[in-house]
């Protein structure tokens, strides 16, 4: 009997040593003050539709990719493309949506095109007085306000992180502007929808499209009679050297403004340090890119009338009452009168 217990006992110790070899082993844990596991590394398409070398997008987005891969030791990649996914900026958007880009730049007129018009509202021709003006209402109340409009109607699709400047435009063309009336029936490539080609409807010209990577040739071709932009991109492009470009007119309609937008739902998978990481790029981006518009709106306009353009000023009060009346009937129909009337409160 006492053998035969012997032997239960052992039998007993056995599959207790086997039960027990078999369960999961708890990881230890960690130590006071320990670092938490870092996060997967990633990388970040980031994406606009300017190619010239020295652009001002160009200096803004070698910015963000130089902070981000700095201040995340490698462990965020920024891989940035200047043309190369799309130099429609339509382009740009959907490939966000879809995913095949993470942050791209565009123009509040494409961002119309998602059905999110209260974005049009940055576009109004001469909504802002100057650089200054233009500057308090993006990095104020409309700015914060206008972001969180998009994120929410766009399902998280997109999240404006940040304002870029495009400059002040003007318009060039085939010939000099002395008054409104030399724009009846000009073929003007800008924008062929929304409040801006309204606009330019509405003052006498036909807005035309034509993509930017190809509006050298519709200069040098003559299908359009001009265009308008800021001194930086139209130089850049050669677009003064062109017959139907050499001449410029300092309408000074636009104070232009850029989106700089992330695909909102891999924004929000990110980890909390990586989420910083990216706006922290993002701000370097905006004070490096807004220098370089102030600086290449002097400098490319002194390169333009050493190459021969015709640079004259133009008496603006004709085309900013003509403007009013669009910004005011643009407002209502938005359902964004309180925002008119807080941007022009900062003028």
């Amino acid at each position: 009997m006492k053998k035969f217990s012997l032997i239960c006992l052992a039998m007993i110790m056995v599959v207790s040593l086997a039960i027990s070899g078999c369960a999961p082993k708890e990881a230890p844990a960690p130590a006071p003050g320990a670092p938490e596991q870092q996060a997967q590394p990633i990388k970040i398409v980031a994406a606009h539709n300017q190619t010239a070398p020295g652009n001002m997008y160009i200096v803004g987005m070698d910015a963000l990719k130089e902070t981000v891969e700095s201040k995340s030791n490698g462990s965020i990649t920024v891989e940035t493309h200047a043309g190369t996914l799309g130099t429609n900026e339509n382009e740009l958007v959907e490939k966000l949506k879809l995913g095949a880009a993470d942050l791209v730049v565009v123009s509040p007129g494409f961002m119309t095109q998602t059905g999110i018009k209260e974005v049009d509202l940055l576009a109004l021709p001469y909504l802002f007085e100057n650089y200054e003006h233009w500057e308090k209402v993006v990095d104020g109340e409309v700015g914060e306000r206008l972001a969180q409009l998009i994120n929410e109607k766009s399902n998280n699709e997109f999240k404006v992180v940040g304002y870029w400047s495009a400059g002040v435009r003007n318009y060039y063309g085939k010939k000099p502007l002395n008054s409104m009336a030399d724009l009846k029936a000009m073929k003007i490539r800008t924008q062929t929808s929304g409040v801006v080609a309204e606009f330019w409807t509405k003052i006498g010209a036909i807005p035309t499209n034509v993509a930017w990577g190809e509006l050298y040739q519709a200069l040098q071709q003559k299908t359009v009679d001009g265009a308008e932009n800021s001194y930086g991109p139209l130089v850049q492009q050669s677009h003064h050297k062109t017959d139907n470009g050499k001449f410029i007119t300092e309408t000074e309609h636009d104070w232009t403004t850029r989106l700089v937008l992330m695909n909102g739902k891999k924004f929000d998978a990110m980890t909390k340090e990586q989420q910083d990481i990216i706006l922290e790029g993002v701000r370097a981006s905006i004070e490096a890119e807004r220098n370089a518009v102030i600086e290449q709106d002097a400098e490319y306009k002194e390169v333009a009338i050493q190459d021969g353009a015709v640079v004259n000023e133009i008496d603006r009060q004709p085309f900013i009452d003509a403007a009013l009346p669009i910004q005011d009937k643009a407002a209502q129909d938005m359902g964004a009168t309180d925002l008119l009337e807080k941007i022009r409160a900062l003028k």
